[in-house]
């Protein structure tokens, strides 16, 4: 069966991609391609909630979420080097040739060439704020990743600094949240506190950032890879997808969600028991998705996706 390049199922919106290259992988949200020893991430506007894929995209999530990714591994090549080769739509074609009878519109924007690194399989969490399923387990038991925190924490507080909170990287299913002791016994000691050390410092730098455009970046994660053995940063960073990020204006009176978190109360609204069937979502929260999505990038990077 030959497939269209894009296909869609809602006006304006790419859900799946079948483009004349070797399928490398298809994940939740990017189509992932082997491109002449490197690799093509091409992001659709496919939204994952709790674990399953949502019926209903957000048209241009893709793009918004390529364009929050180069402007981070651009602003952070000082304190780890990334796997970005270019985004650059012209550059892409010279250097996958099969690429070259593709309508370049519909690659622009939302591809990134990228290097072919060996994937670290631990996720990097670090929270500057307590929230989440931090905030769940901290209302059990009093700590977050085997770490004690103070007493008497609120849902949103800010914490006395950042923790660093791993979890296993899985495929399907749950990821499940790992002590720093586990993190050792899965990657060595002392990449262990490589990454964790890497990861601190990526949440300082764009915290900082993002407090002077009037954003709080509650929370991140990080994957990391390697590339002739250097520890190199990966997949996507700090977008919507990835990282809690409210509106400073409002907090701490209101935990107001630039990001995925707004999708997530609404399916726990109408009482989704997070198993399939997933639900559609309605047109007005596509359209409030899609707007606090975009008003992150425009914030973050100073232009629209």
């Amino acid at each position: 069966m030959i497939h269209p390049p894009f296909t869609s199922h809602v006006s304006r919106a790419v859900v799946e991609t079948h483009l004349p290259l070797p399928l490398y992988r298809r994940g939740k949200v990017r189509d992932v391609y082997e491109a002449d020893g490197n690799l093509l991430i091409v992001a659709t506007d496919r939204l994952s909630a709790f674990d399953h894929v949502l019926p209903t995209p957000i048209p241009g999530k893709g793009r918004i979420l390529t364009r929050l990714s180069e402007f981070w591994f651009n602003f952070t090549p000082h304190i780890v080097p990334n796997h970005m080769i270019t985004t650059d739509v012209g550059e892409i074609s010279e250097a996958a040739e099969d690429l070259v009878d593709v309508d370049r519109t519909l690659l622009e924007g939302r591809t990134m060439l990228v290097r072919k690194c060996q994937r670290i399989d631990v996720e990097c969490v670090v929270r500057g704020y307590i929230t989440g399923s931090a905030w769940d387990e901290y209302r059990r038991t009093g700590m977050v990743a085997d770490e004690r925190l103070p007493r008497e924490l609120r849902n949103g507080d800010m914490l006395p600094q950042p923790i660093f909170t791993p979890a296993t990287k899985a495929s399907h299913g749950h990821d499940e949240n790992l002590t720093f002791a586990q993190m050792e016994d899965v990657v060595g000691r002392k990449m262990a506190q490589n990454l964790r050390e890497l990861s601190l410092a990526l949440y300082w730098r764009a915290a900082a950032h993002a407090r002077q455009v009037g954003l709080v970046l509650a929370d991140t994660k990080f994957e990391f890879g390697l590339a002739d053995e250097q520890v190199v940063l990966i997949d996507e960073v700090l977008t919507p997808d990835s990282s809690r990020y409210w509106d400073a204006a409002q907090y701490p009176e209101s935990l107001a969600s630039f990001d995925k978190q707004f999708v997530r109360d609404y399916l726990n609204q109408v009482g989704w028991n997070h198993e399939p069937p997933v639900p559609s979502l309605p047109d007005d929260v596509v359209e409030a998705t899609r707007q606090r999505y975009l008003e992150t990038c425009a914030r973050l990077t100073g232009k629209l996706a």
